[in-house]
């Protein structure tokens, strides 16, 4: 930030003012902690540790909260006191603090490093220290160096050179017994072939690594023969299982996520292929790396060719094939070739692209966006508004930064205009703010759009559409977000269009919008995905069995519409041989009329809370299946269609949002040994439903103050307790 603040000219007294504020609420924060823990376990570092305000060399006042030690004056940061005082009281970086477990008056002399040097970072605190039971010693004089400030660091290192000397490392720990090292280093090559180029192999050959491996009583070893030795039976031990739960399995699903035919795409893609089994395990079968612009033609080559390795020439194992980013024309042409396949479009990848029609097709989104885009590019291009705008973003956020911006004639960037509306939505109480500001005010009496920016903010209305817009967009990806973490079934495709339709009959309530357009463009998309199995599914699953005033658990035809409802009969003959397929209808007749047994019906539909999402999920998901092929087996050739039809998958799955993997997979296309690790480790993310640790990266990464705040608010906490 200071360095925008540099380029607006004038703009870093901006930070400069935070950072005093943020300082000085910090010092008062660590003053009120140390005057309460009077006795307590803090109160013995307490008692020598001191909160001042340091002025940074070139500032014009106090910008910093420091702790400084009341027994050799030297300084740290005021984050964390607690650790401050167990580093460097505690374990003896202090060399004038006597722990109680210490010799009585065994005190070493002062370092010489220790003394404050003539520095105007060290003068005294700028406020009141609070008064301690135990004063601390007066202050040693500054101590000037012959070669100025810059001998202090040759000093520090100097003195840490003597402590080393004078604390050498531990020993390294006792070897392992042969067994325990050999499990140990087993899980290492295991963690180490799953990464998928996540860990370098060189990375074992760095001295820290090999001490650690020390001081754990291990053995240090070569990548080669750590992993390279054990990757090739490591992959045929996976491949062979993957392969024996396919053979032994009477039909499956394959599923894949591909790309889009594109003149103008080169870039390079993976094409992953998962294997979805009826028992609801779901197998990694191979990925193929591709250029983004590969023909339509190519693509369905591509899934023919995977499904007949699948089969070995038994192409009526394979129940359907979902895909994502494929074109529709490939999936059908595929469906021709087996009339006994079902191939769906990925309904995730449907909620997504309905996002996009939003955005391009309703008048309120272009209204909504264009407004933001203004907005968003008059905030970062003029100087004074931008001052005053991350003035109070950075009063209120903590943070500040300026919002995004897309071209506003680039009609396909959708999401790049969604970005705008979705920052401008965050700052809008800055920036509702900003516009109050009597320097904004100074600001539109010169310049026109200045004002025309300031009816803008201040117009009511543009804020409702703008919640409204911001409100349906979060709609979509939530059911989006659910979909993605619950991997849904074809039958439960109507359903979820249902609840969607229903959240926004209450968005428009909630806004006083008008949904008919907003319904018409769903619609559009519902139709262009919409496949006859999610009415034949939905009907012929146990799950969704009704309740009838005779107690009877029938299929929910009523639900169906009209064309719906034929779809059924048409989808089922289809699936069924010719001379099988009146006795089908008769059948799928009589599961119109009885239904279920109502035991069975309910036992099926149970639901136990998830402890991981908080709620409630059906107990045993494969009694869906399962009670065709046991409780209805009058219906000969329904139930033939029935079990190829409940398990199928509405989304893909892949491993497509592992963009590391993707770099990593065209850095090493041409190596064996890489194509192997890759299929260990995609094997080993979609066994474990994790398909990319980048997003756990930056939550891990993201460190907030609230966690220091934490740090602080548990010292208050434990001093007033005491």
């Amino acid at each position: 930030m200071e360095a925008e603040g540099k380029e607006a000219g004038g703009d870093e007294a901006v930070p400069e003012e935070g950072m005093v504020s943020g300082a000085r609420k910090r010092y008062e924060r660590l003053v009120a902690v140390r005057s309460k823990a009077t006795r307590g376990k803090g109160a013995w570092y307490w008692a020598h540790l001191e909160p001042i305000m340091v002025t940074p060399a070139g500032a014009a006042q106090p910008a910093e909260a420091k702790l400084r030690c009341g027994l050799c004056y030297a300084m740290f940061s005021a984050s964390n006191p607690s650790r401050t005082a167990s580093e460097h009281l505690k374990r003896g970086a202090c060399p004038n603090f006597a722990s109680p477990s210490s010799a009585a008056g065994a005190v070493d002399p002062l370092p010489i490093s220790s003394l404050p040097p003539a520095s105007p970072r060290l003068r005294p605190p700028v406020m009141r220290r609070p008064a301690l039971p135990a004063p601390p010693p007066p202050p040693k004089p500054a101590l000037v160096l012959s070669g100025g400030k810059e001998d202090l660091v040759a000093l520090a290192r100097l003195e840490d050179s003597v402590k080393k000397l004078k604390s050498p490392m531990a020993a390294p720990a006792a070897a392992l017994p042969k067994p325990q090292a050999e499990a140990a280093l087993a899980l290492l090559v295991d963690w180490l072939l799953e990464s998928g180029g996540a860990v370098s192999l060189s990375a074992l050959d760095h001295p820290k690594f090999r001490s650690f491996l020390n001081q754990v009583g291990l053995p240090s070893v070569s990548p080669r023969r750590l992993a390279l030795s054990q990757l090739h039976a490591r992959y045929l031990e996976v491949l062979s299982d993957s392969e024996a739960r396919i053979r032994e399995a009477a039909f499956f699903q394959l599923s894949s996520d591909g790309w889009k035919s594109s003149a103008t795409s080169s870039d390079h893609a993976i094409v992953s292929f998962a294997v979805n089994l009826p028992n609801g395990k779901t197998l990694f079968h191979r990925s193929i790396l591709t250029a983004g612009g590969a023909p339509s033609g190519y693509a369905e080559e591509v899934l023919w060719d995977a499904v007949a390795k699948l089969c070995c020439s038994f192409t009526e194992r394979c129940a359907g094939i979902v895909a994502d980013r494929f074109r529709k024309t490939a999936l059908h042409n595929l469906e021709s070739r087996n009339e006994r396949m079902v191939n769906l479009s990925c309904q995730l990848e449907a909620f997504n692209g309905l996002i996009k029609d939003f955005a391009l097709q309703l008048p309120l989104f272009r209204k909504v966006s264009d407004h933001c885009l203004k907005l968003a590019n008059f905030l970062n291009s003029q100087s004074q508004v931008r001052r005053i705008f991350l003035k109070y973003q950075l009063e209120e956020h903590g943070h500040a930064r300026l919002p995004r911006t897309a071209a506003a004639d680039d009609a396909n960037q959708v999401s790049d205009k969604l970005a705008v509306v979705e920052d401008v939505m965050e700052f809008a109480h800055p920036i509702q703010m900003a516009a109050l500001d009597e320097d904004y005010k100074l600001v539109y009496r010169e310049e026109q759009i200045a004002g025309e920016m300031a009816e803008l903010i201040q117009n009511g209305g543009f804020w409702t559409e703008l919640e409204s817009v911001h409100s349906l967009v979060k709609l979509v990806k939530a059911m989006a977000r659910e979909m993605e973490s619950e991997r849904p079934l074809v039958g439960q495709c109507l359903p979820l269009w249902d609840e969607l339709r229903a959240r926004v009959r209450e968005w428009s309530v909630k806004y006083s919008m008008n949904s008919e357009v907003v319904e018409n463009v769903i619609q559009r998309r519902f139709l262009k995905n919409y496949h006859p199995a999610w009415s034949a599914a939905f009907v012929l699953d146990p799950l969704f069995l009704v309740k009838d005033t005779s107690g009877k658990y029938l299929p929910p035809f009523k639900c169906l519409a009209p064309e719906q409802d034929k779809d059924v009969g048409r989808l089922i003959t289809r699936l069924v041989s010719p001379e099988e397929a009146h006795i089908a209808l008769m059948e799928l007749m009589k599961w119109r009329s009885e239904g279920l047994d109502p035991f069975y019906a309910q036992a099926v539909q149970v639901k136990q809370h998830d402890p991981s999402t908080g709620k409630m999920k059906i107990a045993n998901p494969q009694s869906r299946r399962l009670v065709w092929e046991t409780c209805l087996s009058e219906f000969k050739c329904l139930q033939k269609v029935a079990v190829r039809l409940i398990f199928l998958h509405a989304t893909s799955c892949g491993i497509k949002r592992d963009s590391s993997l993707i770099r990593w997979m065209h850095l090493h296309s041409q190596s064996e040994a890489a194509r192997k690790m890759a299929f260990i480790t995609a094997h080993s993310k979609i066994a474990k439903m994790n398909f990319s640790s980048e997003t756990m990266d930056v939550d891990i990464l993201s460190m907030r103050e609230e966690e220091e705040e934490e740090m602080l608010g548990g010292d208050i906490a434990g001093a007033s307790a005491v």
